[in-house]
């Protein structure tokens, strides 16, 4: 097993100087056993830097180090790095016997006896030992997922790459198999890197997530600290579903003054502000309250446009009078409906604020937690 690590890799298609730029300046270590979600919309750059670490994109600048290594110049097939890819890529005339004994045939020089022990070892792993007279063809979407993710596991490779493996399937059996994965990987202790534009996947697999936006690296962290303390504008609105509430204001004094309310700020949060700055105020769904607020300048009347009931929690999609549409999430069965006039309010340890012209984050909600380390953070 080894780390990985990324050191302002750039990967640039056509001209060096004019050509379009995919992945810019991204720098990130793996620790040798870690967990890594890359995540972002699409065309933001995940699956080139995937490919670069793989060997089937060539890198423009920078370095990919494996271990004590740089891989640059080294073929894809001599990294000892196995990839998922989103399609399996099984070969449909083989048996699964044959599909996930391939690899070992081509790259060890392991017996034949070797190997077939290898494959139903690792068959067995993820419960596909039943199917290995079988070929792609008859399997479902998840055993053929399982398949392709056995044939990269016989490899014992020191890194696994998995390219949005498991955005064929069903919704039901995605969540079955993000649990699986997980399982598998801590028990394999092998360094992963998944890509995924689903945040759900990224939120809840990853030791760490690294969110991308056109080819640039926002943010590496925790799922929590790219939840609760986001660096820009972007992390904030790409993490979490729904997505946080934006206000455009500036400060005026200790206030916020948007086009829609003035939100009065503690004294502590404005000192380090300078006043008639445009700020951006942002609250996630969650942290909004409705009716059950108390009589302060931080309660504001809105009214209910949309309710949508999920069963543990509601979508409450609200509307202030000069037309700014917001949303809170409630729990339980819905207190409000279509139409009604409520009371909301952001609490003041809720609100994040960011820098208008940068995006960045010059204050986030007052939250501590302890990470998946036990290192509380503030």
């Amino acid at each position: 097993m080894a780390g990985l690590e990324l050191d302002d890799v750039t990967k640039v298609y056509g001209d060096e100087n004019a050509g379009v730029v995919a992945v810019e300046d991204v720098s990130v270590e793996v620790p040798d056993g870690d967990f890594l979600v890359l995540v972002g919309p699409s065309g933001c750059g995940k699956s080139t830097t995937l490919r670069m670490i793989a060997g089937l994109e060539t890198v423009t600048d920078g370095e990919v180090r494996l271990g004590d290594r740089t891989i640059n110049e080294v073929s894809a097939q001599d990294r000892d790095i196995a990839m998922v890819f989103q399609s399996y890529a099984l070969y449909p005339h083989k048996t699964v016997r044959e599909n996930m004994a391939f690899g070992l045939e081509e790259s060890t020089e392991l017996s034949d006896a070797e190997i077939d022990e290898t494959v139903e070892e690792t068959a067995a792993l993820m419960g596909i030992d039943e199917l290995l007279d079988r070929k792609p063809g008859e399997l479902s979407g998840g055993q053929q997922q399982r398949v392709a993710l056995g044939r990269a596991i016989v490899r014992d490779p020191d890194v696994f790459l998995m390219d949005e493996p498991l955005s064929n399937l069903d919704a039901k059996l995605r969540a079955e198999m993000r649990t699986e994965l997980q399982h598998l990987q801590e028990q394999l202790g092998v360094t992963t890197v998944y890509v995924t534009h689903d945040q759900t996947e990224a939120m809840t697999m990853g030791d760490r997530i690294a969110v991308l936006d056109q080819g640039e690296l926002q943010q590496v962290g925790t799922p929590l600290e790219c939840y609760h303390e986001p660096n820009n504008l972007f992390v904030a609105g790409f993490i979490g579903e729904p997505s946080m509430n934006f206000f455009d204001g500036r400060l005026d004094g200790a206030r916020i003054v948007t086009d829609t309310f003035d939100y009065p700020l503690e004294p502590a949060m404005s000192d380090d502000l300078e006043d008639g700055s445009e700020l951006v105020l942002g609250v996630r769904p969650e942290d909004v309250r409705i009716d059950e607020v108390a009589a302060d300048e931080r309660r504001f009347e809105a009214t209910v446009d949309v309710v949508e009931p999920m069963g543990n929690e509601n979508l409450v999609h609200l509307r202030f009078d000069d037309g700014t549409e917001f949303t809170a999430t409630t729990e339980g069965i819905p207190t409000v409906g279509d139409g009604d006039r409520v009371d909301v309010a952001f609490p003041t340890e809720a609100i994040h604020l960011f820098d208008a012209e940068s995006g960045t984050a010059v204050k986030n909600r007052q939250l501590s937690f302890t990470g998946p380390t036990n290192e509380v953070r503030p």
